[in-house]
């Protein structure tokens, strides 16, 4: 390798981490990974798709690099800028950079977050071009084979100031996440936190319920994600309906009607 072309080692993931197929999206994206095709992730918070990220880089054997976007990341933060060392000017490659120079794969969670600015930076990296253009360098970086790009966003929670364009969405091959079947998450909960699977089948069916009340006063029910943290409560010796009220509920929403809603429907399972 390249001296100059960073080790990325740190970012392998090493150990297998659980994943449960929901339907074709493994097979998806190794192929789409396998053509240089990038994957645009699609669903909502805490179901998974960081989780998915992080298995398809151990089972490909690549590093990943996950950057969560924010307000105030700059595409100079993703591609790199110069930095003052020890007296002398040094040009330091952001996250992206290094992905693309080690063959890594660079995962940008909540794209839409971002300034509008970084689109623009991964455009030519989602085509057939493949290439990092470097304006501070007056360089286009080609992207290694290994390379590969996969972006997120939740749907439900962008509004029209806050969602991808299509000249971005129809570069990217889709994968649609949602919440596994009750079986399924039952399997997860008990899986990643040891609880017992009669307490985790009333937490998957008090998350349905939440769920239901989506558009009804709550933006999204609970997560995955947020069972997790109440099984895992629960294990550690906190009484179910306590649980639920602070690893769920209070997540979810600061009104207080709801509160007391979502609370109600814990009491009546627990």
């Amino acid at each position: 390798m390249h001296p100059d072309i960073p080790q990325l080692d740190n970012y392998l993931v090493k150990a297998e981490p659980f994943y449960q197929a929901i339907g074709d999206e493994i097979t998806i994206f190794e192929a789409s990974y396998q053509k240089g095709l990038p994957v645009l992730l699609k669903g909502p918070t805490g179901c998974g798709k960081t989780r998915f990220m992080e298995y398809m880089a151990w089972r490909l054997r690549r590093p990943l690099i996950t950057v969560s976007c924010h307000d105030d990341l700059t595409a100079s933060d993703l591609v790199g800028r110069y930095l003052v060392k020890g007296g002398e000017t040094t040009w330091i490659d952001g996250p992206l950079a290094q992905a693309v120079r080690g063959g890594g794969i660079c995962y940008l969670d909540e794209v839409v977050e971002a300034r509008k600015d970084t689109m623009v930076v991964i455009h030519p990296l989602a085509d057939d071009r493949r290439v990092l253009p470097i304006e501070k360098l007056g360089t286009l970086i080609q992207a290694d084979e290994g390379f590969g790009l996969a972006v997120s966003y939740n749907p439900g929670y962008q509004s029209v100031l806050k969602d991808l364009k299509q000249s971005t969405r129809q570069r990217f091959v889709a994968l649609e996440f949602g919440y596994p079947s009750p079986e399924l998450e039952t399997a997860i909960v008990i899986k990643e936190s040891g609880l017992e699977p009669a307490i985790a089948e009333l937490l998957v069916r008090f998350a349905g319920m939440t769920r239901n009340l989506k558009g009804s006063g709550l933006e999204e029910g609970a997560s995955t994600r947020l069972l997790v943290h109440a099984a895992k409560l629960i294990v550690s010796g906190v009484a179910p309906v306590s649980a639920c009220r602070s690893a769920i509920a209070q997540a979810l929403t600061d009104d207080a009607e709801m509160l007391a809603s979502i609370n109600e429907l814990s009491s009546s399972l627990f």
